[in-house]
C-alpha cells in the first residue's frame, strides 16, 4: 500500500503548532495543518508489509493501509469512505486517540511510523469541507425502539449504528448538551466543541432523536424505560473518581479535576454552572496525576493564568524508547510529553503525596511529598515503598486530583437488578454485551472501566450489533474490522 519504496523516499512529518505564547492565551485548537502533497507522501510512507499490524493495534479494526494509499492516491473521497466504514467519528479520534495503530506499525520497528492518526484527521476534515458527510437515513423502520443511556463515544455510535439498522432510537443525556466526555472533560484547545456539534447535526438528520437534561434513574426510572423501549444500551462511562484519603484532603484548593476541567469548558461554551467558581489565575498549581486528564489540567491551569505548574506522577519516569519487556506491537509504557507539558509545567517523577496543609479558614497552603520507589518482586506487582529522608514540603494554592476513576455509578443498575463486578462495572460479556437483563445491554467505559475515546467507540458499534440481533434475530451491521461501505 501506499508508494512501494514511500518510506525510504520520505520522512514522517508531523503538524506543527502556534507557537506557546500565542496559543495560551485562547481555548482555541492550534495545530497547523499539513499541505495536501505533503500528506500525500505520509500516505505513500505505508508499506506493503504483508501483515499489517496497524489492524490489530487499532481496536475499531481501522482499514489503515486502505485509506493510506487512497491518500497518496489523491483519492480522498474514497480514503473517506474507506475510514467511516469503521469508524464513526474520526474527526474525534483523529485528534483525540493517543494512536495505538502507530504503536503497531510494522514501520515503527526501525524507523518513525506512518502518521496515521494525522491522515486520518485530515481525511475527514476534507470530507466535511467538501460536503461529503451527507445524512444516510435508513431507507425502512423495523418499528423497534431503542434507548441508549449517555451520550459519550460509546452511546453516539451505538445509536448511530442501530439507527442504520432502522431502529427508532432515543438519546438520553444528563447533561445540558450532547458529548458527555467529549464535550466536558476534553479542553477545548485539545478539540472545539463545533466539531461534536457539526456531527451531530448529521445524526439528527438521520433520525436520531436526543434528549438531554434527563437523568436516567432520577428523572425517569428504569421500569418507565422498559416500559417504552425494545432495549437499553447503558453507555454511561465510568465517572466514579478516585479520591485521595490522606489528612488534610478536605482542604478548600484540593479539587477534583472533573470538577475543574468540566466548569472551565462550560465557561468557555457560555454554559452556566453550579458551585463555587475555580480558577488557577495567579495561582500557584500542583496537577497529582500523569496522565492525559492531568496533562489536560496543566493546559486549562496555563491558559487561565496559573504563576506555576508542577505535575506530580507517583511512577518512574519512563524511557523514550521502548521499555523492555514491551516489544513491538504491543503498547509500550513510555515516556509521553504532551503539548501542555511543553507549555511551562516542570513534572515530578517518582513522587506521592502524603498530606495537605490548611491555615486557620481551612483554605490550601500546601502539601508534603516523600520519593518513592517501586521494588519488584518475581511474579508479582512491584510494591511501592517511601524512600527514608525525603519528605518535602510544596507552597500550593490549588490541587488537582487527577487520579482516574474507580467506576461506574450504579443508580440505573440497581433499579434495573444488573450485576455489578468488584470495580462497580455492570457485568456484561464482550461477546455479545448483554447483561443478567434480557434487552438490557452496556457498552463502552460503563463495562470495560476507564479505557480510551477509541475504545468506546468500538464497543458501542459491537453492542448495536448484538442488539440488532436480539431484536431482529440477526444483524447485517458490521463487528470489528468488518466494513460496511459506503458509510461517508
Amino acid at each position: 500500500m501506499g508508494k512501494i519504496t514511500g518510506f525510504l523516499e520520505f520522512d514522517r512529518k508531523d503538524e506543527t503548532y502556534v507557537p506557546v505564547k500565542e496559543r495560551i492565551k485562547n481555548y482555541k485548537e492550534f495545530t497547523k495543518p499539513l499541505k495536501e502533497n505533503e500528506l500525500k507522501d505520509q500516505g505513500a510512507r505505508c508499506m506493503d508489509c504483508g501483515i499489517p499490524f496497524c489492524h490489530s493495534g487499532c481496536p475499531l479494526g481501522n482499514l489503515i493501509p486502505d485509506f493510506n494509499d487512497a491518500v497518496y492516491q489523491g483519492k480522498w473521497q474514497k480514503a473517506a469512505e474507506i475510514l467511516h466504514s469503521t469508524n464513526n467519528f474520526p474527526e474525534f479520534t483523529g485528534r483525540l486517540c493517543p494512536a495505538p495503530c502507530e504503536e503497531a506499525c510494522v514501520l515503527g520497528i526501525n524507523e518513525p511510523p506512518v502518521s496515521i492518526e494525522n491522515i486520518e484527521k485530515n481525511i475527514v476534515e476534507t470530507a466535511f469541507k467538501n460536503g461529503w458527510i451527507q445524512p444516510k437515513p435508513p431507507l425502512t423502520r423495523t418499528g423497534k425502539k431503542v434507548a441508549v443511556i449517555g451520550s459519550g463515544p460509546a452511546g453516539l455510535a451505538a445509536a448511530q449504528q442501530l439507527n442504520r439498522a432502522g431502529h427508532t432510537v432515543t438519546v438520553f443525556e444528563r447533561d445540558e448538551k450532547i458529548g458527555g466526555l467529549l464535550r466536558y472533560g476534553i479542553p477545548d484547545f485539545k478539540m472545539e466543541k463545533n466539531v461534536i456539534d457539526r456531527r451531530l447535526e448529521v445524526m439528527k438528520k438521520e433520525g436520531i432523536e436526543f434528549k438531554t437534561g434527563i437523568h436516567v434513574g432520577v428523572d425517569i426510572t428504569a421500569t418507565e424505560l422498559q416500559q417504552e423501549y425494545d432495549a437499553i444500551v447503558l453507555c454511561g462511562g465510568a465517572t466514579v473518581r478516585r479520591n485521595l484519603p490522606i489528612p488534610g484532603s478536605d482542604a478548600k484548593g484540593v479539587v477534583q479535576a472533573m470538577d475543574f476541567l468540566p466548569q472551565n469548558n462550560r465557561r468557555v461554551d457560555s454554559i452556566p454552572f453550579k458551585g463555587e467558581d475555580i480558577s488557577a489565575k495567579g495561582k500557584k498549581v500542583i496537577v497529582i496525576g500523569g496522565g492525559d486528564t492531568g496533562s489536560d489540567c496543566i493546559g486549562t491551569s496555563i491558559r487561565q493564568g496559573a504563576t506555576d505548574v508542577i505535575n506530580f506522577e507517583i511512577m518512574p519516569k519512563g524511557t523514550v524508547d521502548r521499555p523492555e519487556g514491551q516489544p513491538w506491537p504491543f503498547w509500550p509504557m513510555r515516556l509521553r510529553t504532551s503539548t501542555s507539558h511543553k507549555e511551562g509545567a516542570e513534572r515530578v517523577f517518582s513522587i506521592s503525596t502524603k498530606k495537605f496543609n490548611a491555615d486557620k479558614t481551612g483554605k490550601l497552603i500546601s502539601l508534603v511529598t516523600a520519593e518513592v520507589e517501586w521494588i519488584k518482586q518475581p511474579g508479582k506487582r512491584s510494591i511501592l515503598k517511601e524512600v527514608e529522608g525525603t519528605e518535602k514540603e510544596w507552597k500550593c494554592d490549588l490541587v488537582l486530583l487527577a487520579l482516574g476513576f474507580t467506576g461506574s455509578e450504579t443508580t440505573i443498575a440497581d433499579q434495573l437488578g444488573l450485576e455489578i463486578d468488584p470495580r462497580t462495572n455492570i457485568k456484561a460479556s464482550a461477546a455479545n454485551y448483554k447483561t443478567n437483563v434480557p434487552g438490557v445491554f452496556v457498552a463502552g467505559d460503563q463495562r470495560r472501566g476507564q479505557s480510551l475515546i477509541v475504545w468506546a467507540i468500538s464497543e458501542g458499534r459491537e453492542a448495536a450489533h448484538h442488539v440488532d440481533t436480539f431484536l431482529m434475530g440477526s444483524s447485517g451491521l458490521p463487528l470489528k474490522g468488518e466494513g460496511d461501505l459506503p458509510r461517508v
